[in-house]
């Protein structure tokens, strides 16, 4: 074990922290020291995350090892700020957070936390001591529109995306109960979603001479896990151009890939990637984009951003069957 490196997570009881635990336990250079939750503090964690039966008989703890190499928070919107402010660790300690608290360049005791895209910010994710990990209608919009934007050639777009139960959290809703939820689709946060803030930071860093306009409807969908997303932007270029233009851009990026057939949303769930097809009328581009919510949208790409930290293989742990069927 002494060559493995040491991680804690800070609140474990939610979906990506039981998904944050499941990558871990399974990666093959880590090892799980703690799994912090006060809410479930004493309870094995499979007795939480029913999962976990027979993969490993660590407890919720309600308080933490500060002698670790990394730290996954895995906390409610507006807690991890709170939570680094209250509880000072090394600066050798690194922090990946999973919440939205540092994705517009917030620091808090000193630490400053870099934006983790990899397919954006990969060089700067590997020398970074502090993660500030995307959300993930935000991942899936951006890793849509990321090449147009490095092309200097995106405009205005309208983007329509629907994600599964698992995006409102595990804490009990109206909208996430499965009466209100089966059979029925609805929208919400019609152009005002809190992911557009850091979608429209990103495509504005590689474009800066000229501004995108995102206008972005989330739709609640009736399944369980998943985002696919449908981007409408125009674009002079061939459809064959703008299909070269995405795979150059992808080429060295293991987790996302440019299709040549329609993708639908099966093809990801339970994996770490995101898949892209490209659609053409007259001038008008669609780019449709799919990914799972809490793998590639959170928890897969926070070890993917641990692997690049650490100069591991970008892929370690995450090589993931999708349920596709």
């Amino acid at each position: 074990m002494s060559n493995k490196v040491k991680v804690g997570i800070i609140g474990g009881a939610g979906y990506t922290g039981g998904e944050t635990i499941r990558l871990l336990l399974n990666h093959p250079l880590v090892e799980l020291v703690f799994v912090q939750s006060r809410s479930q503090e004493g309870k094995f964690l499979h007795n939480v995350h029913s999962d976990l039966v027979g993969e490993t008989s660590l407890k919720f703890t309600s308080s933490f090892d500060k002698n670790v190499d990394a730290v996954f928070l895995c906390l409610s919107h507006g807690e991890s700020k709170k939570f680094l402010a209250e509880n000072i660790f090394s600066d050798s300690i690194r922090i990946i957070d999973l919440g939205n608290d540092f994705r517009l360049g917030d620091s808090v005791a000193g630490r400053t936390f870099v934006y983790g895209l990899p397919e954006f910010n990969r060089e700067e994710i590997k020398k970074a001591k502090n993660i500030a990990n995307p959300g993930c209608f935000a991942t899936t919009i951006q890793l849509g529109l990321l090449p147009l934007a490095k092309a200097g050639i995106l405009n205005e777009v309208n983007t329509v995306g629907i994600t599964g139960s698992t995006g409102a959290g595990q804490k009990l809703q109206e909208t996430t109960h499965f009466t209100w939820r089966v059979n029925n689709i609805s929208a919400y946060k019609t152009l005002t979603h809190q992911h557009l803030g850091e979608i429209n930071q990103t495509l504005n860093l590689l474009q800066p001479n000229k501004k995108a306009q995102v206008n972005f409807v989330p739709w609640r969908g009736d399944f369980t896990r998943g985002i696919f997303v449908s981007s409408i932007v125009e674009s002079d270029k061939t459809l064959s151009d703008l299909n070269q233009l995405y795979k150059e851009f992808y080429a060295s990026h293991p987790f996302t890939h440019v299709a040549d057939t329609m993708i639908d949303l099966k093809q990801v769930v339970n994996t770490n990637k995101c898949l892209i097809y490209l659609e053409k009328e007259g001038n008008k581009l669609v780019v449709h984009s799919a990914l799972d919510n809490l793998l590639k949208g959170a928890s897969g790409q926070a070890i993917q951003n641990m692997n690049l930290m650490f100069g591991f293989d970008e892929t370690l742990g995450l090589k993931l069957k999708s349920t596709a069927f």
